[in-house]
Order: C-alpha cells, then sequence, then structure tokens
C-alpha cells in the first residue's frame, strides 16, 4: 500500500467514520447491484466508485452524491426492505437516483423532509456531516470534553464514528429516557 493511499483511507475513516469500500461493500450486497449500478444510482462514474472503493481517492467532493450514499444506506437499513417487492425497492433506488438535493436542504421556503427511512441515526450523521467534517467534529469534542463530556461524546460517536457505533450509541442513550 502506497502513503497516499494509506493517506486516502485514513481520510475516508476521519471524514465518513469508516472507508468508504466498507460502505459501498455493503450496499453493493445488499441491494444485489453491479458496482456500475451502484454508481449509477449514486451519480458517479464507475471508475470513480472504484478509485473511491480502493482508496485511490478520499472524498465524494459532490455534496448530491454524498446524500444519495446516506439516503441509500438509511433506506437498506429499514428493517421491511427486504420484504419489499422487486417493483418497490427498483422505484425506490429510481427516487434516490434522481434526487438533486440533500435531504437537509430547503427547496423554495418548503421546510426539509427528513430522510424517507426514518433512521434518526443516519439522519443525526447526516446533519452533523453536512456542517463539519470528522475531524472537525472530533476537535469540537476535545474541546468539549471536560466541561461537556457527554456532549463531546456524541460527537465523537455520532458526528465522526461508524453508522454500527452511532447506532448502539443512540440506543442506549434513549433508552435511559
Amino acid at each position: 500500500m502506497t502513503d497516499a493511499h494509506a493517506r486516502n483511507l485514513e481520510l475516508q475513516l476521519q471524514w465518513y467514520g469508516e472507508p468508504l469500500g466498507d460502505r459501498f461493500r455493503r450496499l453493493l450486497a445488499r441491494l444485489g447491484l453491479s458496482q456500475a449500478q451502484l454508481a449509477g444510482v449514486l451519480g458517479l462514474s464507475a471508475p470513480m466508485l472504484s478509485q473511491l472503493m480502493s482508496g485511490q481517492r478520499a472524498k465524494i467532493s459532490n455534496p448530491t452524491v454524498l446524500s444519495r450514499l446516506l439516503q441509500l444506506e438509511a433506506m437498506v437499513g429499514e428493517s421491511g426492505w427486504d420484504a419489499l417487492p422487486a417493483a418497490e425497492q427498483e422505484r425506490r433506488l429510481e427516487g434516490i437516483r434522481a434526487a438533486q438535493r440533500s435531504t437537509l436542504t430547503v427547496d423554495q421556503g418548503s421546510p426539509a423532509e427528513p430522510p424517507a427511512a426514518g433512521d434518526p441515526v443516519v439522519a443525526i450523521q447526516s446533519l452533523l456531516r453536512d456542517v463539519a467534517s470528522a475531524s472537525d467534529l472530533q476537535g469540537a469534542a476535545e474541546l468539549l470534553e471536560a466541561q461537556y463530556p457527554d456532549l463531546a461524546e456524541a460527537l465523537r460517536v455520532l458526528g465522526a464514528g461508524r453508522t454500527q457505533e452511532a447506532r448502539a450509541y443512540y440506543a442506549r442513550v434513549t433508552a435511559n429516557r
């Protein structure tokens, strides 16, 4: 592994909570799509998807592509996804493919709609990652640690952590209400 490759994977870990290859491979397996088909849904070229997966490139530079990725992850994370008829799954994939804006943007003065999947963890991660990079969230957590340790942990786990860890954290915190 080259230094640039290792650096790109480290940056992906900081920015996205884990290497993009892991995230894309989970989607490919869950959706049963080829890399070219997934690239089409996300709005990337197949070579760009491959470069992101392999760590040749570090960043998804188009916010719409990142928004689509988050929407896809939320959608396939729904408990009823597997029970949906294939035509409905394809309709939902097409809806994400056609999406031009983040779920957090306001369109013509209308309030933004939450992600269709309703996964609060993905919505929180999306919001935090739309306003700051993972390294900025880590830095903010360090600044808050001494005086507000619970808030610092929330920023670290929900803002810069892996989705699986964030879900466990969210479940633990909300169980104590």
